[in-house]
């Protein structure tokens, strides 16, 4: 047996409103220590570059991959306890796992693998049940359909629902759209998002795609390695300027969480108010006091210090600079200007910098030209 890993004590009642994964696994020459929790009913992410060890530990936890010591408790359930000689087979683990490649039998129609997960399921299932699975991930008119007839987005649809349909502790996913055509990620993406909403139902997520990261995770671990480099709220992540998400290209923005204070029905907006600032945003029908999450693009922000006047640009906020980060490009700059608690980032020309004067302490004011809603 391996190494004990030393669990700290947790209350009784602590325990079912969490997952503690606590592990220490070896390929080879890979190896990896990683020690996280998550309360049940959120989503955790795992992110980072091919190797860096996150399908490896998907697999420990679902019991497929051997850990040479650990602890996995998910909801109050223990999995995996080296102390004790706990270690379930995966068949006996309540999970769901959906692969990259959508898993279900090709001879069989939608109805009948859906059937297959409710005989595998040792709760019985009520009818309500099954018809909010089928409801929720709009299965019935496809019901009659083989593999060979469905789409990329709708096979792993299918696999989504077989899996929840054996009502499952956790959901694991390992980077669930990598497969599907880069058009039909959004038709699979917005019922991942139903799932977590309505379901709350505990998750690890695999995936390359900040994206995914940001529209689906309540937290984050950054893998690099088989080591946590990052870890945290998807906010606190992506407002890490040391993070790898800073290096990539689609990530150079930061996430905002907020609450509508405001509904202009005679402009079609809605008022964001967050702390430090708010920003207009168009109106989706949404209601006051609803909390929504958005999106905002480095190089969606500029900078300017003073105040600017008579703009097009809806969106002002005041800060002051944290920190100015070269680029890989030598024309390019990343600014992280702290708006009373917020962070945002602006990628601006390293020539805008040195004619403006900008270091860290000085006081601007950002504009914001643009707002991507993620929920």
């Amino acid at each position: 047996m391996g190494e004990q890993v030393f669990m700290p004590k947790v209350q009784a009642e602590d325990m079912q409103n969490l997952n503690k994964i606590c592990l220490t696994l070896q390929k080879g020459t890979f190896k990896s220590d990683i020690n996280v929790d998550f309360k049940v009913g959120q989503c955790l992410a795992l992110w980072g570059p091919s190797g860096s060890g996150k399908t490896t530990l998907l697999r420990a936890i679902a019991g497929l991959e051997k850990a040479q010591s650990g602890f996995i408790s998910i909801g109050g359930e223990v999995w995996h306890d080296s102390s004790k000689f706990i270690n379930l087979p995966t068949c006996k683990r309540s999970l769901g796992f959906v692969f990259q490649e959508a898993s279900i039998f090709s001879h069989m129609n939608v109805k009948d693998n859906l059937e297959y997960a409710v005989r595998r399921n040792k709760n019985k299932l009520t009818p309500i049940f099954w018809e909010n699975i089928v409801e929720l991930l709009d299965m019935q008119r496809l019901m009659h359909k083989f593999s060979a007839q469905l789409s990329g987005g709708e096979r792993q649809r299918v696999a989504i629902a077989r899996a929840l349909l054996t009502s499952p502790k956790m959901l694991l996913l390992d980077e669930p759209l990598s497969a599907v055509d880069v058009h039909k990620k959004d038709e699979v993406l917005p019922w991942l998002e139903k799932i977590r909403q309505e379901l709350s139902i505990s998750m690890v997520y695999v995936t390359h795609s900040l994206d995914e990261v940001t529209r689906l995770a309540d937290s984050v671990v950054v893998l690099n390695e088989g080591v946590i480099v990052n870890r945290g709220s998807v906010l606190e992540v992506a407002y890490s300027a040391q993070t790898p998400f800073h290096t990539q290209g689609e990530a150079q923005g930061v996430l905002v969480e907020g609450t509508v204070a405001h509904v202009d029905n005679k402009w079609h907006l809605i008022e964001l108010v967050f702390v430090g600032g708010s920003v207009w945003i168009k109106d989706q029908g949404f209601k006051v006091g609803q909390a929504l999450r958005v999106q905002i693009n480095a190089s969606d922000v500029s900078i300017a210090t003073q105040p600017p006047i008579q703009t097009s640009i809806q969106n002002i906020i005041s800060g002051e600079i944290n920190q100015i980060t070269q680029q890989n490009h030598p024309a390019e700059c990343l600014i992280s200007v702290n708006c009373r608690g917020t962070v945002f980032l602006s990628k601006i020309t390293a020539r805008a910098v040195k004619q403006l004067e900008l270091k860290p302490g000085l006081p601007v004011w950002i504009q914001v030209k643009s707002v991507a809603l993620l929920k």
